[in-house]
């Protein structure tokens, strides 16, 4: 009876979750709409008077209580081959990285998201974003290996909505996004920085735990999902 009563509040549980997600489904572009002015406001005066601690507790706080839980839009971008594709073409969950050629990624950062590629190829899609030119792209991408999709966008030739303008300038750069298989946001993370004098060694070793610790713990909840989804459909 006992084992019952526990399996019969997991599905419950389950259902209700599912049931709110469905009914307050919010897209990316429409909470940044709503809650980046006001977070701006308060992030340029903390970054004012250079209270660095108060810039990070607010990009949290956008994260955990605006950002996180929402869907990705379905924007554009294109392939090293100039050939365009979508978010949404990608079927498994995406781990999307945001960088541009002036942005100088942490010296572990790029080692540790190939091993990661390479570790979860199977369930995790690794693509990372370069906001420039194709030929600035393409040249940036021989640092990383076959398992990470490397596309840009073109700013100069970019017409697509408001999200693109806000990944880019809104969040800051390099971001990560964590991106569930059905597109909805599971975690926003800004990349690590750590002092210049750091070794290689240490870097790395941060940068893959931080990154592995929030793709893991997604698979895990997703798992878990499909679990109580089964339960639920054997009950039926």
């Amino acid at each position: 009876m006992k084992k019952f009563l526990l399996l019969f509040l997991l599905i419950s549980g389950f259902c209700a979750q599912s049931q709110e997600e469905n009914s307050t489904k919010i897209y990316f572009s429409q909470a940044l709409y709503y809650h980046l002015p006001k977070y701006e406001a308060k992030a340029k005066r903390a970054y004012r008077f250079n209270d660095y601690e108060r810039g990070s507790f607010l990009f949290d706080s956008l994260v955990n209580n605006c950002l996180r839980y929402t869907f990705m839009d379905n924007f554009k971008f294109y392939r090293l081959n100039q050939k365009p594709v979508h978010l949404y073409d990608y079927k498994k969950p995406v781990y999307l990285i945001t960088y541009a050629s002036w942005c100088v990624p942490e010296k572990g950062e790029i080692p540790a998201i190939n091993e990661l590629a390479e570790k979860y190829r199977d369930k995790v899609k690794f693509v990372v974003l370069f906001w420039d030119k194709a030929g600035t792209a393409r040249k940036l991408s021989e640092e990383f290996n076959k398992k990470v999709s490397v596309v840009y966008i073109d700013e100069s030739q970019n017409s697509d909505p408001f999200v693109i303008q806000n990944l880019k300038h809104s969040l800051g750069l390099p971001t990560c996004f964590l991106i569930s298989e059905n597109k909805q946001i599971m975690d926003i993370r800004r990349s690590i920085f750590l002092p210049y004098n750091t070794p290689q060694k240490v870097s790395y070793e941060r940068n893959y735990e931080s990154m592995e610790e929030g793709i893991s713990s997604h698979l895990t909840r997703a798992s878990h999902e499909k679990e109580m989804a089964t339960l639920l459909s054997l009950e039926q």
